[in-house]
């Protein structure tokens, strides 16, 4: 996935952020929304959140907009 792509569905990925993953809370997504470059910026959230390595954190990113896209 690249930044253009989690650009155009950064709502649709902000509005389920908590339901995915609980530790995230709106502080957090704030900061995201500041960030030149949010999909880094998430990417390094779920790494300090989760301790996830960013090509996981990046893996589960896709997985989870994945499932959304077959609802």
């Amino acid at each position: 996935m690249n930044n253009n792509i989690f650009e155009g569905k950064w709502g649709q990925i902000r509005g389920k952020s908590k339901e995915w993953w609980s530790l995230i809370n709106d502080i957090d997504l704030s900061r995201v929304d500041k960030s030149a470059v949010k999909l880094d910026k998430y990417i390094v959230l779920l790494q300090v959140k989760y301790g996830y390595t960013k090509q996981y954190a990046r893996e589960e990113i896709v997985k989870r907009i994945g499932e959304q896209e077959t609802v």
